[in-house]
Parts: structure tokens; sequence; C-alpha cells
């Protein structure tokens, strides 16, 4: 394989000194072992690779950071296309649009944005891949009041399976455009993507947090409580085992907390109304206030740095107090468990299907969604976390909804779309990409 000449970036093969570094993923518990990795300089570098690729019977399979590497499964016969070079960002104020490339993390784009006094629909972690996030639907801490960071998409640049550059966007290419917007990279790979942006600079957010033992009465009360609050405040109620790292705040640090995290797109007294009910709990942390937008990402202290785990989700249709009791008696402090964290986030509001127009995926047909993950540092804690993901997933799935989110699923392999969605996902595939040439990271197979 050799097609060096027209690279701009670089082709790593198995040979070479810097192959186990070049196909790791941000996810270190997945070992991707493709047939080469190419890091593209440019959007002309992904359609060499592309066509590369072709002539050579092998598939391309793109990659921003690999946050959720884990649903690519072998990459046999296939090129690994690491976009971590295509990262420029440029934020226009005028018509609050953003344009970033395929390698951009969510991190560049909420810094550059709030130098002018907007903000994204980004993220709750820093490094997160801008590209991969939206392709998959995107739920910020903003999404019940503006809906899923995929149906702020205005256009993508994108490289078609014959190795072709073109753009999506309303009037071209608009079959195509559709299915980007919360499908995935099923039948294109994106390199730069175009979104529109918010005037924000501030709002309400914080955490609440309080032993454990307490999960009972906390999860019950904010069960209570979504069911009361507005569009405009999104929350998770969380169960964390935290280890004594000191990337954690000291007062977290080696604990087992229940906690609940909310932002607020709110006045700060009409934030602390609503959050009254919770606060007479007690809570032994309480950092709610006015937050900078830029600074969201800290509130889910997600890891700041590659890790080894595994995780999975799914989307809950309700949470009745049998679903409540079950995730208690899978997750309260009677086990012990190798989770870091078990989440229940609250959809609804802009999140309804439809309530936001756009895309393949305009909303989710739920009202939460449940993710869990662990520390998987080697073989047998990764068969450990799987073990207790498995049984997370079957004490819950009387509640499972009808499609599922793809950027929390990791480990599944359920239906996403509704099934109309779904066949029009198929047909799109099957006119852009018929020899399923391009490697998603939750394929869907061409149309019969």
């Amino acid at each position: 394989m050799d097609f060096t000449g027209e690279l701009h970036g670089r082709l790593v093969l198995p040979h070479d000194p810097d192959w186990p570094t070049a196909r790791m993923a941000w996810q270190l518990a997945v070992d991707q072992r493709p047939s080469a990795v190419v890091f593209a300089a440019s959007a002309q570098d992904v359609s060499a690779t592309v066509v590369a690729a072709r002539h050579l019977g092998l598939r391309v399979a793109p990659q921003g950071t690999g946050h959720n590497a884990a649903p690519l499964g072998p990459l046999d016969r296939t090129i690994l296309l690491r976009t971590d070079h295509l990262g420029e960002v440029s934020i226009d104020p005028l018509t609050r649009i953003a344009r970033v490339g395929a390698g951009a993390r969510w991190i560049q784009v909420t810094d550059a944005a709030s130098k002018y006094g907007l903000m994204a629909l980004a993220g709750s972690a820093a490094d997160v891949g801008v590209v991969g996030y939206t392709l998959g639907g995107g739920v910020s801490w903003f999404a019940r009041s503006h809906g899923l960071a995929a149906n702020q998409v205005v256009a993508a640049d994108v490289v078609l399976a014959d190795g072709t550059l073109v753009r999506a966007d309303a009037g071209n290419h608009p079959d195509l455009f559709w299915a980007l917007r919360g499908g995935g990279g099923i039948a294109g790979i994106v390199t730069a993507l175009e979104f529109r942006l918010f005037p924000m600079t501030e709002t309400q957010a914080g955490l609440l947090a309080w032993p454990i033992e307490r999960a009972p009465a906390v999860l019950a009360a904010w069960r209570r409580w979504v069911d009361e609050v507005p569009d405009q405040v999104t929350s998770v109620g969380r169960m964390l085992r935290l280890p004594p790292l000191p990337d954690l705040p000291e007062p977290l640090r080696g604990r087992s907390l229940v906690a609940v995290e909310a932002v607020c797109d709110l006045p700060a007294p009409q934030a602390d109304t609503l959050l009254a009910p919770l606060r007479a709990l007690a809570p032994e942390l309480d950092t709610f206030g006015t937050t900078a937008v830029s600074d969201l990402h800290l509130l889910h202290m997600d890891p700041p740095h590659p890790v080894p785990a595994a995780g999975d989700g799914m989307l809950l249709s309700g949470l009745p107090s049998g679903a409540l009791a079950a995730f208690l008696g899978m997750t309260g402090a009677g086990r012990d468990l190798p989770l870091l964290t078990v989440e229940l986030r609250h959809l609804g509001g802009a999140l309804r299907p439809g309530a936001v127009k756009g895309g393949a995926v305009d909303g989710l047909d739920a009202e939460f969604a449940l993710f869990a993950a662990g520390i998987t540092p080697d073989a047998a804690s990764v068969v450990a976390v799987h073990a207790v993901l498995d049984e997370l997933r079957t004490a819950m799935s009387p509640w499972e909804a009808a499609t599922g989110y793809r950027n929390f699923a990791e480990r599944s392999r359920g239906r996403f779309d509704r099934p109309e969605v779904e066949a029009r996902l198929r047909a799109v595939k099957s006119a852009y990409d018929p020899d399923d040439l391009i490697h998603a990271n939750h394929p869907l197979p061409s149309a019969q």
C-alpha cells in the first residue's frame, strides 16, 4: 500500500514504530487493529484515502477522537482515517455560525464562541469531537430548551465514497444532508461542519451531592422534581463511585455519592426557587450558581484525558416507581459495583420528536436516557464491567424505549430509528455508498 505521494498528511503501517499509538482511540480499552492508519491533513487527503481504499479493496473508518470507538467492531481490511489534524474553528459573530473541521473538539468551539458572547450545543466533555457527537445527535446541557445539536447544522463538507468532495445543505444533496443530521456518518465522510450558535455567556448550573446511602430519597425527589421544571432546565441524576484521583474536586475523591447536576437557563432567583425542593434534602455539597457557559464542561467531571473504560446506554420510555426501584436495586449503596458512573438524564422538552425540525433524528422518543461506565485497566475488569452493564440493561429492559441514541450506545446493537427513518437511511446509504466502503461507528447495512 503506497499512496503517500498524494498525501499531505501521514500514512502509518503495522511495521512502523509509532503504530501502537497511531491506532489508539481515546477509549483506550478498544484494541483497534486496522490495515493502516492515515492522519489526514486536508479534505484532499480524505479524498485520496477513499480513492486508494477503493482501488485496494479496503474500507475507510473515519475517526476524530474515538470516544465511541467500540461499535466500529473489527477493522479488518479497513483504513482508519484519523481527522485529528483537521481542527480549524472559525466563528462568524454576525451570522452566529461556527465552521469547524472534522478534528475539532468542543473546548475549541466553546472557547472561540464565548469571545463573541455566543454558545454552542456542546457535549458535557471538553475533548469530545464535535463532528462525531453532532452526527450522532448531540444531547447538550441545553437540549431540553434547544433540541439536538444535529438539528442546528446548516451545512457539511463531505467526501463521498467515490472520493468526490461535495457540500451538503438544504439545497445541495438534501437527502445526504438529512441523513447526516443524527443518522451518523453512514454515507459520507464529513470534513467540516457549519452550525448555529446562540447568544449566551452565563447560566445557572451546578451539582448537588449526598452520600450514596441517601439515593432512594434523593432520586425519588429528583424524579418528582423533573415533572415540574420548565424546558429551560436540563438535569441528570447520577450514582458515582469515584476513585481518589487528583483530577477530581477534593470533596469528591474516593467517595460514593448520589448527585443531581442541572443547568437552568433562567434568572438566578427563579433557578433558586426551582432548586428549593432538592436543597431541602440538605446536600453535603452544593455548587449551584452563576456559571460561564464556556465552563460547563467541568460540571459532569468527565476524564480530561484518554482512559481505558467500557460503557453503554439506553433510552427509557419513562421512569415510574418500578423503574426507579429497579435502578436503585442495581446501583444503590448495597452493591459493590465496578462502575464509575450510572446516570439518568432527563429528556423531553425540545428533545421530543419534531419539536425542533431537522434531519434524520429530530428528537429522542423517550423521557430519560440511561448511561453507565466503568474503568477497565485490565482483562478482568473488562469482564466485570461488561457483566454489570448487561445486568443493568436487563433490569431496565421493561422500560426501554422503542428507539435508541447512537452516542450512548457503546455495546448494544438495538434499533436507533423508527422503521420509516431507518428505511430512508438505508436508501441514502445505497445511493451514496452502495459498496459499503465507508465504515461508520454505528454501521447501517446498504438497502437490498
